[in-house]
């Protein structure tokens, strides 16, 4: 085994996960997920069955990401913050995993603890939820969002700093562009 998991841990039968993973106390870990290289899951963690989670994630305390959820590479989810997969629920009523909503997160997003992702939604590269925020509808690449319903206020930089006025970064010197309503970096360092 080329990952660390706490005895306290659960993982299933055919799971999968990357070298250099750490799996924390209390977590269970649901048959078909898949984790990546490198990874960090905090304790109380459950990943259910088919999740996704892809190299250089970290997931910190009492996170639980249901069925149809997927994290691209460096994706940070702060404490506590809550993902769904039905709009709709019914305990009577169930629909079965073939009906659940999809939720992609993109690389190098950051989700604030207690924020709710509403599924069916895309969060997009590098966006920065913030702590508490409701996102009700798709967050577009490097997007700042708080509230609820969760609203942009500004776009981050892929550093994580809030951009200025002129789309650069006063911490890395990264400059961007707005084109059609998004945001694209024109320069890297």
């Amino acid at each position: 085994m080329n990952y660390f998991v706490h005895e306290s841990s659960y993982i299933d039968d055919n799971v999968a996960v990357g070298s250099g993973t750490k799996i924390w106390h209390f977590c269970h870990i649901q048959s078909g997920a898949v984790i990546g290289e490198n990874c960090s899951l905090g304790q109380n963690i459950n990943i259910g069955s088919n999740v996704k989670i892809g190299n250089n994630v970290k997931v910190q305390n009492n996170v639980s990401l249901y069925e149809g959820v997927e994290l691209e590479d460096y994706v940070f989810c702060g404490p506590s913050c809550v993902f769904t997969n039905d709009l709709t629920p019914r305990c009577k009523y169930p629909k079965g995993s073939e009906n659940y909503k999809k939720t992609l997160v993109k690389t190098g997003a950051s989700i604030g603890a207690n924020a709710t992702i509403i599924c069916g939604n895309m969060i997009g590269k590098n966006a920065l939820i913030g702590a508490g925020a409701v996102v009700t509808k798709p967050v577009k690449d490097y997007a700042i969002v708080i509230g609820n319903p969760a609203r942009q206020v500004g776009w981050a930089c892929e550093c994580g700093e809030k951009l200025n006025e002129a789309l650069k970064c006063a911490k890395c010197q990264r400059a961007y562009a707005e084109k059609d309503g998004n945001l694209i970096c024109n320069s890297s360092t």
